[in-house]
């Protein structure tokens, strides 16, 4: 990653950081927050419908649904011939370009980790920019990269194994260095996870920004001991003999909840019909991504130059489960919890129960005071289920019944229950303390 990028993300973080104040000051500030957008989950207003949309994407593999619905013809089908696919730079551009808009040259909607729309809303990562979850876009399929060198764990992959080889290091004065793609994004939030699992403070290690494609050539050069990322990436560093694979990410929470599909709320506010269409094209190509036989067809359109640019064999590979692992270690197999796109609907529906945990990871975390106490409002707010459900109903889509119902996240070793977010602080800290951690 540039000078130019870092410098910008760690403007952004400091002032993120000053933002925060006191818990009064950030209720405050999602109060004011909440008055930006429609009241309820969804309010249309009149505005111009046109033709098609502007969808960014990063390069990762999640990306699929946007990508594939675009080269299936998906989009023309339900008539939004126009809709454009456009890579971004970065989780940086891809913030810039949804506060800018497509009249502004910037994009409509986007593939984006799940809790960028809360960070922008809040205005903690820029301006206060209303965003509008539309539909989960993938669960699964992250994973954390480790440099070769921690291969002497080989024996023992895990956490607590991870934890003494880091206290070794630190003992001898080595400074640790783990990279995510975008500070408080889900990538963030895992490998904060990983580290308390294991009693290490996240805080003691430095954690720094890097967009996924230049992840490895990052690790190759020797600028950090790990990162968490999407696929192919991981796959990647293993290929290349780079680094190996530590950990998959859905065994630190099975079905997690990762990229989802976003828009402004004015654009969601000004163009139901448009986005209606584009949504059923998303989820068909959810659906037909989740037919395995169809995921080498997949990979190679997506590790295509203009989309991933990745070799498609570790795609697919991926896609389909086989994981070699990378430095001798063999290969691991998923079979029901590989990266999934549509799962019978049960991937595609945005819960709010999910914003409401990754607020509270946020508090436990440091990058909010504390949970907001209108969290779930929040929640209910930026996530429009109301459409979902009227689009899934449309396409014939089962839309689930679980929503705000406690759920079970391995890592933390217990389930999570929305109505009582603050239980589960009380809980981590423990987790934290039976680790050998120390705050």
């Amino acid at each position: 990653m540039d000078s130019e990028e870092n410098g910008a993300e760690a403007r952004l973080e400091r002032r993120s950081v000053l933002k925060l104040g006191s818990a009064a000051a950030a209720a405050a500030t999602l109060s004011a927050a909440n008055a930006l957008l429609p009241a309820g989950a969804y309010a249309a207003v009149a505005g111009p419908e046109v033709k098609g949309a502007k969808l960014g994407f990063i390069a990762l593999t999640d990306a699929a649904p946007v990508i594939m619905a675009k080269e299936l013809g998906l989009f023309a089908k339900y008539g939004v011939p126009d809709v454009v696919v456009a890579k971004q730079a970065s989780w940086a551009a891809t913030r810039d370009n949804l506060i800018l808009g497509s009249g502004a040259g910037g994009i409509d909607g986007a593939h984006i980790l799940t809790p960028m729309p809360y960070l922008m809303t809040m205005g903690k990562i820029g301006k206060a920019t209303p965003m509008s979850i539309l539909a989960r876009l993938n669960i699964n399929g992250q994973g954390i990269s480790v440099e070769k060198r921690y291969l002497a764990a080989k024996a023992d992959i895990s956490a607590a194994k991870m934890s003494a080889i880091i206290a070794q290091r630190k003992k001898a004065g080595d400074k640790i260095t783990m990279a995510m793609t975008f500070p408080g994004g889900t990538h963030d939030i895992w490998l904060h996870l990983t580290l308390a699992a294991a009693g290490i403070d996240p805080k003691s290690v430095k954690i720094k920004p890097i967009p996924p494609p230049q992840m490895v050539a990052n690790m190759e050069a020797g600028n950090m001991d790990g990162y968490n990322v999407g696929e192919p990436w991981g796959g990647v560093a293993a290929k290349k003999g780079v680094g190996f694979t530590f950990s998959a990410t859905q065994s630190i929470w099975k079905h997690h909840p990762e990229k989802a599909l976003v828009v402004g709320s004015t654009f969601a506010e000004q163009r139901r019909d448009d986005l209606k269409k584009v949504m059923l094209a998303i989820l068909e190509a959810s659906k037909w991504l989740d037919d395995m036989g169809n995921r080498a067809q997949a990979a190679k359109v997506i590790g295509g130059q203009q989309y991933v640019y990745a070799p498609s064999d570790v795609i697919d590979a991926r896609l389909m489960g086989n994981y070699d692992l990378g430095g001798g270690l063999g290969t691991r197999t998923f079979t029901d919890d590989t990266m999934l796109f549509h799962r019978g609907g049960e991937t595609n529906f945005p819960r709010y129960a999910h914003g409401i945990w990754f607020m509270t990871q946020y508090a436990r975390f440091g990058r909010l005071p504390a949970i907001p106490a209108d969290a779930e409002q929040i929640a209910r707010t930026i996530i429009l289920q109301d459409l979902y459900t009227e689009v899934a109903k449309e396409a014939g889509v089962a839309v689930p019944t679980d929503d705000m119902k406690p759920f079970l996240v391995q890592a933390d070793k217990g389930e999570f229950d929305p109505l009582n977010p603050g239980a589960a602080l009380t809980r981590y800290a423990t987790l934290f303390r039976e680790a050998g951690g120390t705050a």
